[in-house]
C-alpha cells in the first residue's frame, strides 16, 4: 500500500537547495516528573528494537507493572542531574549543534543542522520537517552513538526511513553508521582524559564503561560489543596505557536476562579488594553526558566504590561541548559531506535568478 504523501512546502524556483545534518540522540523526558517519565518510558520501552520480547508477553509487564512503578523512581534520578536549561542530554546536544554551526561556518560551509531525539522531543519527524522547510535537499544523518547497535543506531534510522515514506520529494541521503574508531574522536577522548589527569592526578586504574545490551544481541550478530572493545583498545593505546592500567565494563543492565559482561557495578565493587584505591572512570560510548553517566556512573558508581573500600573515585565527563570534541564531530561531518555542495557561495544570486526565469518560461507559476 502506498503511503499518504504529505504536501510539500511552497517552493519558489530560484531558491537555493541546502545541505543539512540531522543529529539524533537517544532521548529525554520533558521534565523530571513521574508524568513526563511515564510518557517517555512508554515510547522508549515500546520499541521492539529496544525490548526484543514478544508483544503478548511484554505488553502486560510494561503497562501493568513497569509504567506504574518505574516513572516515579526515574523521576527522582533525573531531578538529581537536571540542569537549569533542562535535561543534560538535550542541553549538551543542542550546544554541540551550535558549536558545529560555528565551526563549519568558519570553514566556509553552509550547512543546516537540526537536533532530534529518538524518544521524546524534539522528535525526528519534527526535525525532518524543519529541515525540509529550510530547503534541505541533501541530508546527512548522524546518530550520536559512536558504536553501532540495533537498539540505538538502527532504530533511529528506522524512523528516518519511515518518515521519508511520506515525502513526495525525498532528499539525497547519507548515513553515518558509527564512528567508534574515527581517529579525531579517539583523540578528543584521549584529550579529555589528559586534561583530567593534569587537574586531578592519575588514578591507579582507568575504567571504560559502556552502555550494556543483552548478550543475545551479540549472539545474533550485533557488532556493538566488538566496536566498544575497539574504541577502548584504541583509546588505551592513544594514552599509552598497559593492559594492567585499564579495564572495560558494561552498565545499565535491565531485567533478568544476561547482558554483556563484565558488569560495571560488579567491577567497581571488586576493584578495592584488588588494590585499586583511586579509580578514574569514563564513558566513551556517550558523546554527551546524560542520566546514565551523571547519575549511574558519577553518583552511584562513586558510592559503590567508596563503600567497597576505595579511597578516591573520579568521573571523567563526556566531550560535551569541549572545543576538541566539537572539532572532531565537525571533521566527521565534513568527511561525510564530501562531494556535496556546501560552500556558502555555492549558488550565486545571478545563477538562482536564471533558474527562476527558465522555470517561468516553461510555465511555472513561481
Amino acid at each position: 500500500m502506498n503511503p499518504t504523501l504529505r504536501p510539500e512546502p511552497d517552493y519558489q524556483h530560484g531558491t537555493a537547495l541546502r545541505t543539512g545534518v540531522l543529529l539524533i540522540n537517544l532521548g529525554t523526558p520533558d521534565a523530571p516528573t513521574a508524568k513526563a517519565l511515564k510518557v517517555y518510558l512508554k515510547e522508549f520501552l515500546s520499541d521492539p528494537r529496544v525490548v526484543e520480547i514478544p508483544r503478548l508477553v511484554w505488553w502486560p509487564i510494561l503497562n501493568g507493572i513497569i509504567l506504574n512503578v518505574r516513572p516515579q523512581k526515574s523521576a527522582v534520578k533525573y531531578a538529581s542531574i537536571w540542569m537549569d536549561e533542562g535535561s543534560p542530554l538535550r542541553v549538551y546536544t543542542e550546544r554541540q549543534a551550535q558549536g558545529l554551526r560555528e565551526v563549519l561556518s568558519a570553514r566556509g560551509m553552509d550547512v543546516a543542522i537540526q537536533v532530534a531525539m529518538r524518544y521524546g522531543n524534539p522528535s525526528i519527524p519534527s526535525a525532518l520537517a524543519a529541515l525540509r522547510d529550510r530547503g534541505v535537499r541533501r541530508l546527512l544523518v548522524l546518530p550520536m552513538y559512536p558504536q553501532y547497535s540495533s537498539s540505538t543506531t538502527a532504530t533511529a534510522f528506522d524512523v528516518v526511513f519511515k518518515e521519508f515514506a511520506g515525502f513526495r520529494n525525498q532528499p539525497d541521503l547519507r548515513l553515518i553508521r558509527s564512528f567508534h574508531d574515527y581517529p579525531p574522536y579517539i583523540a578528543a577522548l584521549a584529550g579529555q582524559v589528559r586534561r583530567h589527569w593534569q587537574s586531578n592526578g592519575r588514578g591507579d586504574l582507568l575504567l571504560f564503561s559502556f552502555h550494556g545490551v543483552p548478550k543475545r544481541s551479540l549472539l545474533k550478530g550485533d557488532p556493538y560489543h566488538c566496536e566498544c572493545h575497539k574504541t577502548a583498545r584504541l583509546l588505551a593505546e592513544a594514552l599509552g596505557l598497559t593492559e594492567q592500567q585499564w579495564r572495560i565494563s558494561f552498565q545499565s543492565r535491565f531485567g533478568k536476562a544476561e547482558w554483556l559482561k563484565p558488569y560495571t557495578s560488579e567491577v567497581i565493587e571488586g576493584l578495592p579488594g584488588q588494590g585499586v584505591k583511586t579509580l578514574d572512570v569514563m564513558c566513551p560510548g556517550f558523546p554527551a553526558d546524560c542520566l546514565e553517566t551523571l547519575e549511574e556512573i558519577a553518583m552511584e558508581g562513586k558510592e559503590e566504590f567508596l563503600t567497597a573500600g576505595g579511597s578516591q573515585y573520579r568521573y571523567i565527563s563526556c566531550i560535551n561541548d569541549e572545543p576538541a570534541g566539537i572539532q572532531a564531530l565537525a571533521d566527521l561531518i565534513a568527511l561525510n559531506l564530501s562531494g556535496w555542495p556546501t560552500a556558502q557561495d555555492a549558488q550565486s544570486v545571478s545563477t538562482l535568478e536564471l533558474q527562476r526565469l527558465r522555470a517561468k518560461a516553461l510555465g511555472s507559476a513561481n
